[in-house]
This record gives C-alpha cells, sequence and structure tokens, in this order.
C-alpha cells in the first residue's frame, strides 16, 4: 500500500492505559504523516482520551465506555441498529485483547492490522506474532516497538521514539491556577513526585521515602510539587505533611483532570515518578524524568529518551511484574533508598540545567 493508494479512512484503537496511549503517539503521528487526506478516528476508553486532547492528529474520536459482551453487542448494534464503530478502510489495533478485533470486524473494516494473540488471529487481514525466547515464552520487548511495528504493516514508514504530547487552553489555564495557589512562581525550579500508578500497589514507592526525598530537594532550595490522582490524594497530603518543608506543595486539594496533570508536568525542571503514566508524559515534554522499577520489566516499557534515569533494586523474586507483592516484603521498592534517587536527581538536574522548563 503506497502513500498515493493508502485507505481513505483509519480507525486507530488506542491502548486502555495512559501511559502506552503516550507510547503510540509516534506510531499514531506516523499514520497522520504517512496519509494525510485519510479520515483518522480514534477509538478509546473515556479514561485515556483526555491524554491526546489538543493533538492535531484525529478527526474523531468514539469512547467506548463498558467492557464486556453485551456492550460489545451494543457498540456493534448501537441504539439506532448501526455500529458505532464506522466501517473504515483499515483497522489498527494497539491493545492486544479479543473486543478490538471483534468491533473492527463486526463494523466491516476492510484491512485489520494487528498483534496475533489471544485467539484473535483468524480476524486479522495483516498480523505481527510477538518475539519469544528459546524456551517459546514471551520476550519483554519495548511496547513502544510493538505500537510501532503495527503501523508499519500500512505501509508506514519507522515512527522513530519521539513521543509527543499537547495542551489545551483549559489545560495551561488550569496549570496557571494551581501554579499561584501553590506559590510555586516563586521558585527558579519546580521538582515533581508522582507516588501512584494504576497499575497496582507493587509499584508504589514507601510515602516516607518520597517525603524524605521532597524534603532533600526543598533544601536545596527547589519547590517541589507532588502529583496525584482522585485515588492518590490522602498519598500526596501525607508527603507533604511529612516533608514538612514549606517549599513542598501537593494537588491533593486541586480540581483534578489529565489535562491539568500533562499542563502541570510539561512546566517541571525534573520529574520523580513510579512506572505510571506521568512518566512518559514527562518524556513527551522533554522533561527529565527519574522512573523508580520495581516489579515491571524495564524492556517492556522501554522509551529509549535520553534524559530518563531508571532506578531498579535486582532481587531475587523480581521483576515479578505483579499487581501486589505476592511475598508481602516489597523489597524491589524498599530496598531503593531515597539518597540514591536524590542523587540521580541531581545527576538529572545538573546535566539539563540549561534546558530547565519554565516555571509558569
Amino acid at each position: 500500500m503506497t502513500k498515493d493508494q493508502g485507505p481513505n479512512s483509519i480507525a486507530l484503537f488506542l491502548p486502555n492505559w495512559v501511559g502506552d496511549v503516550v507510547m503510540a503517539t509516534p506510531a499514531v503521528r506516523a499514520v497522520r504523516g504517512h496519509f494525510p487526506a485519510a479520515r483518522l478516528i480514534a477509538v478509546c476508553k473515556p479514561y485515556v482520551a483526555d491524554v491526546l486532547a489538543g493533538s492535531p492528529w484525529f478527526d474523531d474520536v468514539i469512547r467506548l465506555d463498558r467492557p464486556g459482551p453485551l456492550a460489545l453487542l451494543r457498540h456493534w448494534w448501537g441504539t439506532g441498529g448501526a455500529s458505532v464503530i464506522p466501517k473504515t478502510d483499515a483497522a489498527v489495533l494497539f491493545p492486544n485483547s479479543l473486543r478490538p478485533a471483534l468491533l473492527a470486524r463486526l463494523a466491516g473494516c476492510r484491512t485489520v492490522v494487528g498483534f496475533a494473540r489471544y485467539f484473535r488471529d483468524p480476524l486479522l487481514t495483516r498480523r505481527l506474532y510477538p518475539a519469544r525466547d528459546h524456551r517459546g515464552r514471551p520476550r519483554p520487548t519495548p511496547a513502544i516497538d510493538d505500537y510501532n511495528g503495527v503501523v508499519r504493516l500500512l505501509g508506514v514508514p519507522d515512527p522513530g521514539h519521539r513521543m509527543e504530547l499537547f495542551t489545551t487552553p483549559a489545560d495551561e489555564a488550569a496549570a496557571d491556577a494551581a501554579w499561584a495557589r501553590l506559590g510555586l512562581a516563586r521558585f527558579r525550579t519546580v521538582v515533581g513526585l508522582n507516588p501512584g500508578g494504576a497499575f497496582g500497589a507493587a509499584k508504589h514507592w514507601p510515602t516516607p521515602y518520597f517525603a524524605e526525598l521532597a524534603r532533600t530537594l526543598a533544601d536545596r532550595g527547589a519547590g517541589v510539587l507532588v502529583l496525584c490522582g482522585p485515588a492518590e490524594r490522602e498519598t500526596a497530603a501525607a508527603i507533604v505533611a511529612q516533608a514538612g518543608r514549606p517549599g513542598v506543595a501537593s494537588l491533593s486539594d486541586i480540581p483534578l483532570s489529565l489535562g491539568l496533570t500533562k499542563a502541570v508536568v510539561r512546566r517541571l525542571a525534573l520529574l520523580v515518578t513510579t512506572d505510571s503514566g506521568p512518566r512518559h508524559f514527562a518524556a513527551a515534554f522533554g522533561v527529565p524524568v527519574v522512573t523508580l522499577f520495581g516489579p515491571t520489566h524495564v524492556a517492556w516499557t522501554e522509551t529509549y529518551y535520553p534524559k530518563a534515569v531508571h532506578l531498579q533494586k535486582p532481587v531475587p523474586c523480581g521483576p515479578c511484574q505483579r499487581r501486589v507483592c505476592p511475598l508481602g516484603h516489597h523489597r524491589c521498592m524498599t530496598e531503593l533508598q531515597p539518597a540514591e534517587v536524590s542523587a540521580a536527581a541531581d545527576r538529572l538536574l545538573r546535566t539539563f540545567a540549561g534546558e530547565r522548563r519554565h516555571a509558569g
């Protein structure tokens, strides 16, 4: 399929995790660039739709809000007897589950590309197969490379690894208000701390460790902003209380949104985070980032970002890829000490001091 003979319409089924949507942005951008006249439709879960808000890539967004077989039928037939997934010339499946493949085929999409996983091989017209080791087991490979491989099935040139995000005027206004309310404009350098992660408790770094790190950064003259999602408000507030420094603030009392988080991260000099979505926000906005890895393989989410430091303690039981520590000791995270994280943060701040993000 050449650029001149390409599809007139393409449905892109976006990943189901916030960070994965960011890792798919090189592939999405490449599809838009290779097929500039095509109608591009994003199909996604509602909670990830705002990740790509403000981007110039999509002509329409379809939000699939309910999982399960009954919802599958509802999305197929819709309320008026027609599929809510339009019949497009091509469908790109970034998720590996059966459901998006069924939706694309039931909608009548002519070309359906994706990984041959979870028994959906017959539903695909062009497919990739997961990498395996010498024993035939799945081998960890970077998701960003997998997403790039999927769009290459449509003839798209190699998208590369540069992730990209955008903010909206409303996002920036919310960040302006938060910056003013929390008194962050007085700091030349603002460092963000992100303790949360939707994956599960196994990814969490101890709250007292975050508080110690915040205290160290504040004592060195930086402003510190603790990020949070709705489920981490109490954790963010506890970090601020335990840090006990006036230069440490959090978003715990601020109206939250993904757009606000994006706009806030864009302003930071550095982000220290668990292996979660904001880690990729930082990379997409060119912000240096220290990521604290515990139970997850670095290889699954490697993005080749040059301003990143990955910290992970080797333990006999890991990385286990479990949401909750099956042994109860959480050593992969507790053995990662605040002093080591602080040293990594200092190195990045010194290295990229000339590229410091503006604070407002």
